[in-house]
């Protein structure tokens, strides 16, 4: 009965919140934080109960199950783990806003709807939470109103289309099949014909292909984590999406299967090959449009996309190595850009709503863990070593190398590239430098904010020196699907799958950095000096601007920035305007007269008349 238990406390915890911050503030907090806490509890306890199955029957003539094995847990316990945190964070940040009611009630719906996700046995059960998740979503990203309004519609606008392709294929599956529990299902799919399996891939490919964000189903994320609240841009770009993800895995690893999966399509168009470009084009193109933005959050949502597009390679390239690497970099991911959201909510909480790069500089020292958390986040995301991102990238290019595909590798590579760009400017322009006198005030972030930014940059560190621990629940997930067992050892991998020991890159790394603290301390003392006396490159630094690195990609921009326009956005917009244009002319045959409609009526009887009188003629 855990599943059960666990989406009652969610929802149900979701409407106590709400009738509690009607009584008191702190009732809510506490009882907000404490829930989200009771949630990550019960999820971790699951762990190993992997046969529970709960029916609740004769819902429509249907039976709806829950069920938890790894892959569930696995997510499951993700998203618990970042929500909670979110939610504690949330305390300083949305202390005596006028949603915060609502902010935590639906925070606490939207966990129980991606859990009931994860957790769903059937297709109709996972619909309804899907379903539940997306509406949910849609008005925590409104709720800020102005700009969050167009951006909370254009989400819920392309997550009903992704909606209404799923109910398409889910229609498809039950006519043909019969069944909707998920094990029959995929029983049925590998009698079904080619061109069935397709329609199945592709309905719901599209579905789970708007949730994460793929290129070129990404154009809401931009707008939705940018104008949504700092903790829920956490909860959006660490664990929503991945519930696309999670779909993609059911989809081809469960539903349909890896081996019925690779005969899909022939030579490069196969659906494989397909969805491989489509994630390696997913890495390159949003990570460099990350590099031209200014404002924070935006840079870190593109950044996001570009992130999902290595894990949607690595599960469409379908090897033992590309598959580990993709699950965990989706645990990476959920570490890294929740910490970094969390990161830029702390700053914006503390110089009133300040997000500008270009406005920023030198905090530093005003805000040492918040930075330090920050880098560890943002060296994660580029893939350094020590962080728990090096192993998951690692991984995926070995297996892309190694299997003869050095155009995705290179795809892969230049988009770690571009993380190298856009993680120093973020960290530059905010943290580094000189500061401005407008943020001499700044202090350290609150203590509720710093605790969920030093656990998730513990995450970070403890998942990349010691990467084992979650290689083991990973490789056990690819087994489970067919998958060649990885030799998963604590500190990474055995000879079998190349060898890879974290440990002696740890002692490699501290080795050189006691050497250049070393140097350091026998160099010359530095000197303070004024502000305004900085140079870059022999220029000096525009006053109030104190960093090198305000417009420092200017160049790069007027270069490239003509052939990153987002297309994609582009195309959408020019379809809305069509059926704009198709809903004016659709007003003027409807105009409300009965005089009108008569005049239709005659019209259409005459003409009636006339088409017979010339069938008789001829």
């Amino acid at each position: 009965m855990l599943p059960t238990t666990i989406l009652i406390v969610a929802f149900g915890s979701a409407g106590f919140v709400y009738l509690a911050g009607r009584v008191h503030a702190r009732v809510r907090d506490t009882l907000a934080v404490l829930s989200s806490l009771v949630l990550v509890g019960l999820i971790g306890l699951g762990y190993g109960a992997w046969r529970e199955v709960v029916y609740v029957p004769d819902f429509l003539g249907l039976e709806l199950v829950l069920r938890l094995n790894l892959l569930a847990w696995f997510f499951a316990i993700t998203v618990a783990a970042v929500v909670s945190l979110s939610t504690i964070f949330s305390l300083s940040y949305m202390r005596r806003k006028e949603s915060a009611n609502f902010h935590y009630s639906a925070t606490l719906a939207v966990e129980g709807a991606m859990l009931g996700t994860v957790f769903a046995g059937d297709l109709l059960s996972f619909f309804i939470f899907w379903e539940i998740m997306s509406w949910s979503a849609y008005l925590l990203i409104s709720c800020n109103r102005g700009r969050a309004l167009e951006a909370g519609l254009k989400y819920i606008i392309m997550s009903l289309v992704g909606s209404c392709a799923m109910l398409i294929g889910l229609l498809a599956m039950y006519s043909g099949l019969g069944v909707l529990s998920i094990p029959l299902v995929a029983e049925g799919m590998q009698a079904a014909s080619p061109g069935f399996v397709l329609l199945v891939l592709l309905t719901f490919g599209l579905g789970f292909g708007i949730k994460s964000a793929m290129v070129p189903l990404h154009t809401w994320l931009p707008d939705a984590h940018s104008e949504a609240a700092s903790p829920f841009s956490a909860v959006l770009s660490g664990v929503l999406i991945k519930m696309g993800i999670y779909g993609f895995v059911l989809l081809m690893y469960v539903v349909v299967g890896l081996k019925l999966l690779l005969g899909v399509g022939a030579g490069w168009l196969t659906f494989r090959h397909i969805l491989c470009w489509l994630g390696a084009i997913t890495v390159v193109v949003p990570t460099f449009i990350a590099v031209l933005q200014s404002d924070a959050k935006r840079l870190l949502a593109w950044s996001s996309i570009g992130q999902i597009g290595y894990i949607i390679l690595g599960l469409s390239f379908g090897t033992s190595l590309a598959f580990a690497g993709a699950i965990f970099h989706a645990l990476n991911h959920a570490l890294c850009k929740s910490l970094l959201f969390l990161a830029v909510g702390a700053v914006e909480h503390n110089t009133g709503g300040v997000r500008d790069l270009n406005d920023l500089g030198g905090l530093a020292k005003r805000m040492p863990v918040t930075f330090a958390c920050a880098l560890l986040a943002g060296l994660g995301l580029i893939g350094i070593p020590l962080t728990s991102g090096f192993v998951p990238k690692w991984l995926i290019y070995r297996s892309l190398i190694e299997d003869g595909y050095p155009f995705l590798a290179l795809a892969a590579l230049i988009g770690t590239w571009g993380a190298i760009l856009y993680v120093y400017k973020l960290l530059h322009n905010i943290f580094l430098g000189q500061l401005p006198e407008k943020h001499r005030e700044v202090r350290r972030a609150p203590l509720s904010m710093r605790i969920p930014i030093l656990l998730l940059g513990l995450g970070i560190l403890v998942f990349g020196v010691v990467p084992g621990i979650p290689l083991r629940a990973v490789q056990d997930i690819g087994h489970t699907f067919g998958l060649a067992q990885l030799k998963v050892t604590l500190w990474g991998l055995g000879s079998e799958a190349g060898a890879l020991n974290m440990l002696n890159i740890c002692l490699a790394v501290v080795i050189a950095f006691a050497a250049a603290f070393l140097l350091l301390r026998l160099g010359a003392k530095g000197r303070a000096v004024d502000q305004e006396d900085s140079y870059a490159a022999g220029s000096a630094v525009p006053v109030g601007r104190y960093h090198y690195t305000v417009d420092f990609y200017g160049p790069l921009s007027r270069m490239i920035s003509p052939y990153l326009r987002d297309r994609a956005d582009e195309f959408y917009y020019w379809l809305a305007a069509r059926g704009r244009e198709i809903a004016d002319l659709t007003r003027k045959v409807y105009t409300g007269y009965a005089g009108t409609y008569v005049l239709y009526i005659v019209s259409f009887l005459a003409a009636l008349i006339f088409l017979q009188l010339v069938w008789h003629i001829w």
